[in-house]
C-alpha cells in the first residue's frame, strides 16, 4: 500500500511540474504581452541599434550588462535584498541609464516574486519557468507608494519580460515595448 501511495504522490507531483512549466505563464498572459514577447528579438534589435546613438559611457555600460554570459537558474536561489537599475533604451530618448535602487526577491512557495522597493516606478511581479536559462516575468507597473494593481488587471501598467541569469550575484529582466517611454527596457540585478 505504501508503494501505491508513493507512485500516485510521485504521479501528482510530476502532473503539477509540468503543469506549471507547460502552460500556466500563457493562461495568465495577456493577448498584448504574448505579442511582445513574439517580436522580442526585432524590438530588442531595434532598441539596442538606438540605443548606440546615447552617451558614449553609458553605450559601454549596456555593452558590458549585455555581454555577461546567461547561466542556468536551476540551482540558484534569487530570494532576498538586491539593488537594481532600469536601463531604458530606444524611444524617448537613445539610452538612459538609472542610478541603482532597492529591489527584494521572496518565494511564496509558488516561486520567485519581484519587487521593486524604491524609486519612483516601481514593479512587483512573479518570475515563471521557461526553461534552464530564461524565466518569464509578469508584473505591474506602480508609482511611489501606489497601490499595485494585480497583473491583467490595467493593460497600461502590465510588464512582461524574459529574465536571464549572469552569474551568482547577478541577473536582468528585459522588457519588449513598454506601454511607457521606451522600446526596450532592462531592470539589472546584483547582489
Amino acid at each position: 500500500m505504501k508503494v501505491a501511495a508513493i507512485v500516485l504522490a510521485a504521479a501528482a507531483t510530476l502532473a503539477a511540474s509540468v503543469a506549471f512549466a507547460d502552460g500556466e505563464v500563457q493562461r495568465l498572459m495577456t493577448a498584448a504581452d504574448k505579442a511582445r514577447l513574439e517580436n522580442y528579438g526585432e524590438t530588442r534589435k531595434a532598441a539596442l541599434q538606438e540605443a548606440k546613438g546615447g552617451d558614449p559611457a553609458e553605450v559601454k555600460q549596456l555593452g558590458k550588462v549585455l555581454d555577461r554570459k546567461i547561466v542556468s537558474f536551476s540551482d540558484q536561489d534569487l530570494t532576498g535584498k538586491w539593488q537594481c537599475r532600469t536601463i531604458k533604451a530606444g524611444g524617448l530618448g537613445a539610452l538612459v541609464i538609472y542610478d541603482w535602487f532597492k529591489c527584494e526577491v521572496s518565494d511564496d512557495g509558488s516561486g520567485w516574486m519581484l519587487k521593486k522597493t524604491t524609486g519612483s516606478q516601481r514593479t512587483t511581479g512573479r518570475l515563471y519557468d521557461d526553461g534552464d536559462k530564461r524565466a518569464i516575468y509578469l508584473g505591474a507597473l506602480h508609482y511611489n507608494d501606489d497601490p499595485v494593481k494585480p497583473y491583467g488587471a490595467d493593460a497600461e501598467m502590465d510588464q512582461v519580460g524574459y529574465a536571464f541569469r549572469t552569474g551568482p550575484n547577478g541577473w536582468r529582466i528585459e522588457f519588449p515595448k513598454p506601454v511607457h517611454e521606451s522600446v526596450l527596457n532592462i531592470i539589472e540585478l546584483r547582489r
